[in-house]
C-alpha cells in the first residue's frame, strides 16, 4: 500500500509540472496570436492595394500588347515550391498537415524544386532527398528582412521553372487555420478591369519593380499568416493540454485519497488488532 502511494504522489506531481508548462505556454502563445494579428492586418492591406495596381498594370500592358513574365509566364518547364512551417512542435496537426499537402503536390509534380522555411519543413524533406535550393530556420517573428531573402530565392527560381507555388496556414479566425496551396509566380491576377492608371516613364520597368514589389510584400503577409495561425494552433494544443492535465490531477487525487484511507483504516485495525490481543492476555 505504501508503494502505491508513492508511485500516486509521483504522477501527481509529474502531472502538476506538465501542467504548469502547458498553462505558461498557452499564456505565451495567446500574447503572441496578438501581437502577429496586428501585424498581418497591415499586411493584408497592403496586398490588397498592391493587386489592385497590378491589375490595373496589366490590362494597360494587354492594350499596349506588352507581355511580361511576372504576368503571362516565362515559358519554362518545371516548378518550384516554398514550404512555410513551423520551427517547433507543441502546436497539434499543424506541422503535419503542411507537410503533407506539400507532399501531396511533389507527388503531382515530380522534380519540383522547394524552398523550405521552417526547422520541421526542413528536417521532414531533408530527409526525402527533394531537390532543396534554400532553407530558412528561426524565423520566431516574420519581419520584412526575412521577407526580402526569401523574395530574392524566388525571383532567382523562376528564372529557372515556370511556375512558382507557395504552401502555408492562412489564419482565418481563433479557432480556424487552413492549410493553402496557392500560386505565386506568374503573379495571379484575377481577369477584371483594374483602375485606370496613368503609366510612366517606362511601361516595362514600372511592371518590373510593382511585381517584386507585390511579391515582397505577398511573401511578408504569408509568413505571418503562417506564424500567426502556428501561434493559434498551439494556444487551442496547450488548452487542451491544461484541461487534460486536470481531469488526470482530479481522478489521480481521488484515487490518492481512496488508498490513503484504505492505509489509515488497515493502520487503525492493527491497532485495535493488538490493543484487543494484549486485553486478552491480561
Amino acid at each position: 500500500m505504501a508503494k502505491k502511494l508513492r508511485q500516486l504522489r509521483r504522477r501527481i506531481r509529474n502531472i502538476q509540472h506538465i501542467r504548469q508548462i502547458a498553462k505558461a505556454m498557452y499564456t505565451i502563445a495567446s500574447t503572441q496570436v496578438i501581437q502577429r494579428k496586428k501585424e498581418l492586418v497591415s499586411s493584408r492591406i497592403f496586398s490588397s492595394e498592391a493587386m489592385e495596381i497590378l491589375a490595373g498594370l496589366k490590362a494597360w500592358a494587354r492594350a499596349n500588347f506588352f507581355a511580361h513574365p511576372l504576368f503571362e509566364g516565362n515559358g519554362l518547364p518545371g516548378s518550384g515550391l516554398v514550404v512555410v512551417n513551423a520551427d517547433r512542435g507543441l502546436c497539434g496537426r499543424y506541422v503535419q498537415e503542411v507537410n503533407h499537402a506539400a507532399l501531396r503536390f511533389l507527388e503531382a509534380h515530380p522534380g519540383t524544386k522547394l524552398i523550405l522555411v521552417g526547422d520541421k519543413a526542413v528536417r521532414f524533406f531533408a530527409r526525402e532527398r527533394w531537390p532543396v535550393v534554400a532553407v530558412h530556420r528561426r524565423w520566431e517573428r516574420p519581419r520584412l528582412l526575412q521577407a526580402r531573402m526569401l523574395a530574392q530565392e524566388v525571383l532567382t527560381l523562376y528564372g529557372e521553372v515556370g511556375e512558382i507555388h507557395v504552401v502555408y496556414t492562412e489564419f482565418r479566425g481563433e479557432l480556424i487555420q487552413r492549410v493553402k496551396v496557392e500560386r505565386l509566380l506568374p503573379v495571379p491576377i484575377p481577369e477584371k478591369p483594374g483602375p485606370q492608371l496613368l503609366v510612366e516613364p517606362d511601361l516595362a520597368l514600372l511592371v518590373e519593380e510593382v511585381g517584386k514589389t507585390w511579391v515582397l510584400g505577398r511573401l511578408h503577409q504569408i509568413l505571418l499568416e503562417a506564424k500567426t495561425s502556428e501561434h493559434a494552433a498551439r494556444r487551442q494544443a496547450m488548452k487542451t493540454a491544461t484541461e487534460n492535465a486536470d481531469e488526470m490531477l482530479e481522478k489521480l487525487t481521488i484515487q490518492y485519497n481512496k488508498a490513503r484511507q484504505q492505509s489509515i483504516t488497515r493502520e487503525l485495525m492493527d491497532i485495535m488488532g493488538g490493543a484487543e490481543a494484549i486485553r486478552e492476555e491480561v
